[in-house]
């Protein structure tokens, strides 16, 4: 039975006409597979599937996904963040230079990440929210002036909210939310001088999240991104919980928030 793969001109372009004419051929391709987008089994000798191709800087991965999942493209995403989404990160990685440090000292501070649902207009949202384990000075400074975490956020782009009611608008340029595999990786910023995307935050090991809040994001292709400073949030093991801690960081005003692109699937 032929094989039922679709291979854009975007994916043929970047692997050329006799690696892809080798794919359609059924040379090189599975016959089954994960697909990449939901996580679930696929058969491309019995259902339409879809070649995806993450490009870094040096590194291409070529992945397959039912085509009712996404079709066929190419991501481009930061080499850090392929490497990332091919392996397991053991250990810890050299801090990128942008990266948060703490207010109390040269150490790295770290951002913890939860993913969850939200519940606004009547409809679920993907949702990550983000909450340093400590107080963050700006870059050069000692962190003597207090926590600046939100203010260096709004300066990036991010939008104090008042209360969860209401989907935030503000898309921030240049970000996006890199899930892979169906796990979450990274959540990226523009590079200095107009570069490659480069982590804002990074798993050292990707982060599996739920099929609903997959398919929530896969439905929207974006993922709204709550951030509160340290002790606002905390860790919440419910849906509801979070979001009663997100309203009461909003309410007090310490609650900033965007809609980021998903990248990936």
């Amino acid at each position: 039975m032929p094989r039922m793969l679709d291979v854009s001109q975007d994916v043929r372009a970047e692997i050329g006409d006799e690696e892809a004419d080798r794919l359609l051929a059924g040379e090189n391709a599975p016959g089954s597979y994960d697909c990449t987008s939901c996580r679930t089994p696929g058969d491309c000798e019995q259902e339409r599937t879809s070649t995806v191709l993450f490009v870094g800087e040096e590194t291409a991965v070529l992945a397959f996904a039912h085509a009712t999942c996404i079709p066929s493209q190419v991501v481009q995403v930061a080499e850090d963040q392929l490497q990332g989404a091919v392996r397991s990160i053991t250990g810890e990685e050299p801090p990128h230079p942008g990266a948060p440090r703490s207010a109390g000292g040269s150490e790295q501070a770290v951002l913890g990440i939860t993913s969850g649902l939200v519940l606004i207009d009547g409809e679920l949202h993907p949702a990550l929210v983000v909450e340093p384990t400590a107080p963050i000075a700006r870059p050069g400074t000692t962190g003597n002036g207090g926590d600046d975490f939100l203010p260096l956020l709004i300066e990036q782009g991010f939008v104090p909210i008042s209360e969860v009611s209401h989907r935030p608008t503000t898309q921030l340029h240049g970000w996006s939310v890199l899930v892979a595999m169906g796990q979450l990786h990274a959540v990226l910023q523009p590079g200095t001088g107009g570069g490659s995307q480069v982590a804002w935050w990074q798993a050292h090991q990707p982060l599996q999240v739920t099929d609903g809040w997959r398919a929530a994001a896969n439905k929207s292709h974006t993922v709204l991104v709550f951030a509160a400073p340290v002790g606002s949030i905390g860790q919440q093991p419910r849906e509801d919980l979070l979001r009663d801690a997100l309203e009461r960081a909003a309410a007090g005003g310490r609650l900033v928030a965007a809609t980021m692109p998903l990248a990936g699937t």
